[in-house]
């Protein structure tokens, strides 16, 4: 714990990683780190900066597969409470939401203060700052539509903004190289609050029914290639119900993996192997990640 030396309160080592992720499965990091504010930030980057560790940025863990042995490296979480604000324009339908602030939190908040843009988000789990970083969305519309800005922090600890139309997003990604993402502007509009709330409750009755959300799953397993859904690819292929260990197929949409009792990382990670190489096998498509695994 020397390399940490006066940031005790914010490092804890050997630290479980399977209590941090949705799926509930991985191995422990060597460091997990909760900085306070961006100084304790940069300096838990510098030392391991200088210490040669790696590091590993998580959101809320909603799409993430943690490998069984875990990681020689330092994991940092910002959800301490100046990484989860979010503070609202007065004078403007703007809001400025910072990497650690839920999903969720975010798309009420803003149904109760009559603000419209952020509906497409009912029901996905997750942080601002992994909904940045991976373009957060489906069938009803991407985070990107409302994102203005970014403020963000290199690997050197360097903080600074950009802004469209230098900030670009497309389908499940960025142009975003910073490795930390702080904070992002979202332009939004005023609307009625109960019509915002019906569409909301439309979304989520929506999902609710397609999707099974009762579960332990990290969401969407891949992308959809262009013009083609990843779940009706993975049905045609006959793998719903197709299962790996304590891994299988969801027979209620076939792009999410669930974990079930007993469930290991290796399960899932060879189930989806196996759906790549099946689907590859029967349409000559490459099936791109959506998740994250970390081994």
């Amino acid at each position: 714990m020397n390399t940490f030396r006066g940031l005790e309160e914010i490092v804890e080592t050997e630290y479980p990683l399977a209590k941090s992720t949705w799926y509930g499965l991985g191995g422990p990091a060597d460091y997990f780190i909760r900085p306070k504010t961006i100084e304790q930030l940069q300096e838990a980057v510098r030392r391991c900066n200088e210490n040669h560790i790696p590091i590993y940025l998580m959101g809320l863990g909603s799409n993430l597969v943690i490998g069984d042995d875990g990681l020689r490296a330092a994991v940092i979480k910002l959800e301490q409470d100046q990484f989860a604000q979010m503070e609202f324009d007065s004078n403007a339908p703007e809001l400025t939401a910072w990497a650690g602030a839920e999903l969720s939190r975010i798309v009420l908040t803003c149904v109760e203060k009559g603000l419209a843009g952020l509906e497409a988000l009912t029901g996905i789990p997750g942080s601002v700052g992994g909904a940045v970083k991976m373009n957060a969305g489906g069938n009803f519309g991407d985070f990107g539509a409302v994102v203005e800005s970014v403020m963000l922090m290199d690997s050197q600890g360097n903080v600074f903004e950009t802004s469209k139309p230098e900030l670009v997003f497309d389908y499940r990604r960025t142009n975003i190289t910073a490795q930390f993402i702080l904070s992002a502007r979202l332009k939004l509009s005023s609307g009625d609050p109960e019509q915002i709330m019906r569409t909301v409750k439309e979304i989520w009755i929506y999902k609710k029914n397609s999707q099974p959300l009762n579960t332990k799953n990290a969401g969407c397993i891949f992308k959809n290639p262009r013009g083609v859904s990843a779940g009706a690819l993975i049905d045609r292929a006959g793998l719903k119900g197709l299962q790996i260990g304590g891994a299988a197929v969801s027979d209620k949409h076939a792009n999410f993996i669930i974990a079930q009792k007993g469930c290991k990382s290796r399960d899932v990670i060879r189930l989806i192997d196996a759906i790549r190489q099946r689907v590859k096998e029967q349409f000559n498509t490459e099936l791109e990640l959506e998740i994250e695994i970390w081994n």
